[in-house]
């Protein structure tokens, strides 16, 4: 008998479908003496590496049926990698059945994930793409810890070999352990992104949500110093927000930074021209759009330049030269573009911890998935709020109509408008912010707020755009707006006072436009 914490690997069962690194990870268990048991193409490709298998059929005795759907589902094999060898029932079964025990399972599965994000993939493929056998043998090493070992990943396998080599061919019990806490992970988040396929399939909110979310990144501390922290993705998502971005200089992130560069992508994104978002705090505190990356920043800048400092500043074309030479002016936490020129680079390097971001994302944000967001012991779920706005489906609601330039401008206001946490308000000149009202408790005071820091920046109001995220329960709001110039609002609507604020536009002369859609964000 053998009790836990000494065990000698003698017979390894290895099937993978990432064949990465397989051969070598073989070839040092073979020299260690240890007898190699292996499946379909694992088997095939240690062959032909010239290193001697024994196929599974001849351990469990049964062959492989039903185009391998069946293959290592067999008592043989989990009596083998299930049974306690310091319990003396256990060895007395497995003496009576002739069981051959198995040390190590050397698994990976079926790509599933990556079959069902593939473009053009048939249901029948996806399915087929389910690994059965591969879970359980995983779940019965890893259940089985004390007697068995299991590797899940080809990162592993250096390490797992070298043990063996340093202590005679025995694992210790630590790492056993280590290993099936990362072969329970692994099985846990396949299973999970099985599950979201088929619950992603329905319309509706399913009972249950299971995701699974892979550490991308420690960052520097949380929302305070005092807090550790770190980034994960979700499993299966098609880009994430530090997907494909490459850090090419400055400190590493911070909790606060993953957080407003989440913001700022978001915003970018929202134009097809040259666009320049600067977040503080999640909020914008400047967006425009311009005839260049350089003239949006600069006119972003000129919102509120005293918040935009040490501020996250987007920008959705490369950064060149005379833009690098801009932005160094200026203190900033990070800078995110598309790409840098060599020139810029040799500029914004001098600043020694701004964070420099390199965008190489081509693939478009998955809008149908859920928007989560953590509450006391749950989450809530929602849609993302990210239909795109079609004015045929807004009303004129004053006897002036817009003209075509206050349309552009109403519509802009409304795009970054979206983006600022409530109550929020924007001003907008140009295609540019002037002024952002954000997270105050009542709706005038952001206007206010709004008013007075595009006063505070010596923009102009004259002729100026609001956007309000939702209706004005007084006409006190728009009417404190008008007078300091403003001449087009575009709301929600939806207030019972909505007669009362038409009516304080049409006395003014302005145009309003009601939406009929409210873009709260808390």
């Amino acid at each position: 008998m053998t009790q836990p914490g000494d065990v000698r690997i003698r017979r390894a069962l290895l099937s993978v479908s990432d064949k990465r690194g397989i051969v070598e990870f073989a070839r040092g268990l073979a020299e260690l003496g240890i007898e190699l048991v292996s499946t379909g193409g694992t088997a095939r490709e240690l062959a032909e590496a010239g290193l001697e298998v024994r196929a599974i059929e001849d351990f469990t005795g049964f062959p492989e049926i039903m185009d391998g759907r069946v293959k290592t589902l067999h008592p043989k094999l989990y009596a083998g990698l299930l049974a306690r060898r310091d319990e003396p029932s256990h060895m007395v079964a497995a003496e009576e059945q002739a069981i051959e025990f198995v040390d190590l399972v050397c698994v990976n599965l079926y790509p599933f994930e990556r079959t069902a994000a593939r473009r053009g993939a048939t249901d029948h493929e996806i399915v087929e793409n389910i690994d059965i056998g591969g879970p359980t043998m995983i779940r019965a090493a890893a259940k089985n810890a004390a007697f068995a070992a299991v590797v899940v990943k080809p990162e592993s396998y250096d390490a797992v070999v070298q043990e063996l080599r340093d202590t005679e061919g025995r694992l210790s019990l630590a790492t056993r352990e280590n290993l099936a806490g990362e072969a329970f992970a692994l099985t846990a988040r396949y299973d999970s992104a099985i599950a979201r396929w088929y619950a992603e399939r329905q319309d509706d909110f399913p009972s249950v949500i299971l995701s699974a979310y892979e550490k991308v990144v420690d960052l520097s501390y949380g929302e305070n110093p005092h807090q550790r922290a770190a980034y994960y993705s979700q499993v299966g998502s098609r880009m994430h927000v530090l997907s494909m971005v490459r850090q090419v200089h400055g400190k590493e992130l911070s909790f606060n930074n993953v957080l407003d560069l989440n913001a700022a992508r978001m915003l970018v994104q929202e134009f097809e021209l040259p666009a320049c978002a600067i977040i503080k705090h999640n909020n914008p505190c400047g967006c425009a759009v311009g005839p260049s990356g350089l003239e949006a920043y600069e006119r972003a800048f000129a919102c509120d330049p005293m918040s935009a400092f040490g501020g996250i500043v987007c920008v959705n074309r490369p950064v060149d030269g005379p833009l690098a030479e801009a932005l160094a002016q200026q203190f900033a936490e990070a800078i995110f573009a598309p790409r840098f020129t060599p020139e810029a680079l040799e500029v914004l390097q001098q600043k020694k911890n701004l964070r420099i971001l390199e965008d190489n994302e081509r693939r478009r944000l998955n809008f149908t998935e859920r928007d989560i967001k953590r509450v006391m012991g749950g989450v809530l779920v929602q849609d993302r709020d990210v239909d795109y706005e079609d004015r045929t489906e807004m009303e004129v609601v004053t006897e002036r109509k817009p003209s075509e330039h206050e349309w552009g401008e109403m519509l802009f206001a409304w795009k970054v408008c979206k983006h600022v946490r409530s109550n929020a308000i924007v001003l907008s000149r140009e295609l540019a912010s002037i002024g952002i009202g954000a997270g105050q408790m009542s709706r005038i005071d952001s206007v206010r707020l709004a008013v007075d820091k595009a006063r505070e920046a010596g923009a102009s109001l004259e002729g100026a755009a609001l956007a309000s995220d939702a209706f004005f329960p007084f006409a006190d709001g728009p009417q404190l707006a008008i007078e300091a110039g403003v001449t087009a609002v575009i709301q929600p609507g939806g207030s019972v006072r909505d007669p009362e604020v038409v009516e304080a536009a049409d006395a003014a002369g302005i145009s309003m436009v009601f939406t009929h859609r409210r873009h709260f964000k808390h």
